[in-house]
């Protein structure tokens, strides 16, 4: 009885498994069964594969009965990926010359059209990382998305144009020619002057705003999420977008992590390689929680914050985006990642973003706490209805707090001169250098990312430093949580500054960033560096 087994992945977010296509070729009633718990996309496959099979000159088993199993049957299957592995198998199953050819060691990837041609897909990086996870050497993708596969180490990969190549490959036959099929069009169709703006943002055009910059230097320095509070045009939104260019380009491994999640989501060029600045996003507040977290109907896509994984993500007058979706950015600013469960499938997608929330006093933006100085007009209800977002558990998983004044526009004697974004940016990188010594070997890369207990067990605080936190727990002005944070940043800090251990100097500036307290004078004239 002619039976054959290929192979392909199935992703469920970013986990991919290893699926055997198994087709058997019996006599009895002519029909084709699609079993396994496939989707639509799957059992539409079908007829591509009908069709390309005949049209690249094999047979199809017209007069039989074709069973197709996807194993292990109770896994939920999505993707036209399958494509390729279910022609592959019925063409073996069925070509007397191809019996003895194996097929064990090999991963097929590919969507068909009609003609036979192989279209590129969504998802070939995760999914190369997959097969190569799962022992596998040998994988067949689209020509176009040939760059996109070989960034995964260790793993051979082939790029194939048409059905008749891949069976030639396998077979060692003579390799037909094909039409090349061209890459999916990824960049926008439309272009206007100014957005790329950012690229010509610089630190060193902002005047005054001294603690607001360290405090953006630390926040850069140690991945540590910033909330920015003021009356417009303080200068919020303009420190928020200089943030990025603080930031040093990804290593490999975080590289690797941002490209294949881009892939995941289909907004990965397939010829530019890793990516390796770190993404920048500012949502609109009318942004829905699909688009900002991820989901969706069939396939789950990842999220606007999951796209930024690495990167920066600024939620500019954040008190105006949906209660719902604010509550929901709690795991994200936590842990750094998002966990999303529709109907059989759930997914986890890692989203271990800078978060820089930016908010006005109140809903007009004039109000200040200076006599004299406030044009506020709103009533006092909306006021309260509008602070009521800028406290409670989410900002209190925000690390940094300032308060960003008119004043602080102006220069202040004795303040050094304004720097610009790369010579911060090199004691960013130099800071990050020192986390990563520190943490070799640990699942963590920062100190925002650092676990509370392997803090306090392999890292402590000096017991000055200790009794400081303690004490700013016990007097309710930090949680539990918000003490871990200061640990955190005064780890930061101390890195900053090039010292071996974080002392009393550097808890009390954590502190007095946490909480949103002024910062030490003599700290921000340059008797720091």
């Amino acid at each position: 009885m002619p039976v054959a087994t290929a192979r392909t992945i199935v992703l469920q977010g970013t986990v991919g498994h290893l699926v055997d296509v198994q087709i058997d070729v019996s006599p009895g009633v002519v029909a084709t069964s699609l079993v396994g718990r496939a989707d639509a996309s799957i059992s539409e496959g079908r007829e591509r594969c009908r069709a390309a099979v005949t049209n690249s000159g094999f047979s199809w088993p017209n007069t039989r009965r074709l069973t197709i199993l996807l194993s292990p049957a109770g896994l939920p299957k999505r993707g036209s990926h399958v494509d390729l592995a279910v022609a592959v198998g019925v063409v073996f199953a069925t070509d007397e010359r191809l019996k003895r050819v194996p097929l064990d060691g090999s991963v097929l990837i590919g969507e068909l059209s009609l003609d036979g041609l192989v279209r590129p897909v969504p998802g070939v990086l995760p999914m190369a990382l997959a097969a190569a996870a799962h022992g596998r050497r040998r994988i067949f993708v689209p020509e176009a998305q040939l760059a996109e596969a070989v960034l995964v180490p260790g793993l051979s990969v082939i790029g194939v144009r048409s059905l008749a190549q891949t069976v030639a490959l396998l077979a060692g036959w003579e390799v037909p020619d094909a039409e090349q099929v061209p890459l999916p069009a990824r960049a926008s169709l439309l272009r206007w002057r100014g957005e790329d703006r950012l690229v010509q943002l610089d630190f060193a055009d902002l005047r005054g705003l001294e603690e607001e910059k360290y405090a953006a230097e630390v926040a850069a320095a140690g991945g540590h999420h910033l909330l920015l509070s003021g009356p417009k045009g303080a200068g919020k939104t303009s420190l928020a977008e200089r943030i990025p260019g603080l930031l040093p380009d990804l290593d490999e491994e975080e590289a690797l992590e941002l490209t294949a999640v881009l892939s995941l989501g289909d907004d990965l060029d397939p010829a530019g390689g890793l990516v390796r600045r770190p993404p920048f996003a500012a949502p609109h507040h009318s942004a829905s929680r699909t688009s900002l977290l991820g989901g969706g109907s069939g396939r789950v896509r990842p999220g606007m914050v999951s796209r930024c994984h690495g990167g920066v993500v600024v939620l500019d007058e954040f008190p105006l985006f949906s209660a719902d979706l604010l509550e929901a950015l709690r795991q994200p600013l936590e842990s750094g990642e998002v966990t999303l469960a529709r109907g059989e499938e759930s997914a986890t997608f890692p989203a271990r973003c800078l978060f820089v929330l930016a908010c006005n006093p109140c809903p007009c933006g004039n109000y200040t706490a200076h006599p004299g100085h406030s044009r506020c007009d709103c009533e006092e209800s909306a006021r309260r209805r509008y602070r009521r977002k800028l406290s409670g558990p989410l900002i209190d998983r925000v690390d940094i707090v300032r308060e960003v004044t008119p004043s602080a526009l102006g220069t202040s004697p004795g303040y050094r001169a304004a720097e610009s974004s790369a010579v911060v940016r090199e004691r960013v990188t130099a800071a990050r250098r020192r986390q990563r010594e520190r943490y070799g070997g640990q699942g963590w890369r920062l100190n925002a990312e650092a676990p509370g207990p392997a803090l306090s067990a392999c890292w402590p605080l000096e017991p000055e430093g200790r009794t400081l936190v303690d004490q700013a727990v016990g007097d309710g002005l930090l949680t539990q949580r918000g003490g871990v944070r200061v640990h955190r940043l005064a780890w930061t800090i101390a890195d900053l500054g090039g010292v071996e251990r974080p002392g009393v100097a550097e808890v009390a500036l954590a502190l007095a960033l946490r909480t949103g307290a002024p910062l030490p004078a003599a700290h921000l004239t340059g008797e720091r560096r």
